[in-house]
């Protein structure tokens, strides 16, 4: 049963499947409904290069986008950004794109810049940035292809190349951070700020 209690539904302006699961396991049934936007233009245009402002301007951006098309809905956007000192990294292009940033990540401790925000209307209600800090262990190309291997197509589907709730996690030496900020959705301050609208039965 969800203990969503407005009237009004609740969109994710996300087609990620992990996003989502963590809504429904909370007891937040939402609709997904993901934003048609050029992400890459989206940032140029606002010239931002700090990774925690390009993640919270996406955030915004996405459930902007949706909430303009649905009124009246309460919309979450969400963003992640990865970051190793002030290289930014996007989602690999492919196997090889996959392969050079694990051997530029190997080693090394990374920041994931997890940002979402809610919008109604236009109006962004609430906004939050979240940061864990991963750090990998010393990887040979060896190593990496044999983890290429084993989690096939699914490496290009996410910044960094891994999915830590998967097989990424062998990648990993330490991770420090809440485990819903590594999955993309800082989901404590979320449900906090549901509460306290009064859009939650718990």
């Amino acid at each position: 049963m969800s203990i969503w209690c407005s009237d009004e539904p609740l969109i994710l302006a996300s087609q990620s499947r992990a996003r989502r699961m963590l809504l429904a396991n909370a007891g937040l049934a939402c609709e997904a409904l993901p934003a048609d936007i050029d992400e890459r233009a989206v940032q140029a245009e606002a010239g931002l290069v700090a990774p925690y402002e390009i993640a919270l301007h996406l955030a915004n951006a996405k459930a902007a986008a949706v909430s303009a098309c649905r009124p009246n809905s309460y919309v979450v956007g969400a963003d992640q950004t990865l970051a190793l000192g002030e290289r930014m990294f996007n989602k690999p292009a492919g196997r090889q794109h996959a392969m050079q940033q694990l051997l530029a990540l190997g080693g090394r401790t990374h920041a994931l810049h997890s940002a979402i925000a809610v919008v109604r209307n236009g109006e962004v209600l609430f906004s939050h940035v979240a940061v864990a800090w991963m750090t990998m262990r010393a990887l040979s190309e060896a190593e990496i292809a044999a983890y290429l291997d084993a989690a096939g197509d699914a490496v290009t589907s996410s910044v960094g190349a891994y999915q830590s709730e998967g097989l990424g996690v062998h990648l990993f030496d330490r991770i420090d951070g809440d485990h819903f900020t590594i999955l993309g959705l800082p989901l404590l301050p979320l449900l906090a700020y549901f509460r306290e609208a009064k859009l939650l039965r718990i």
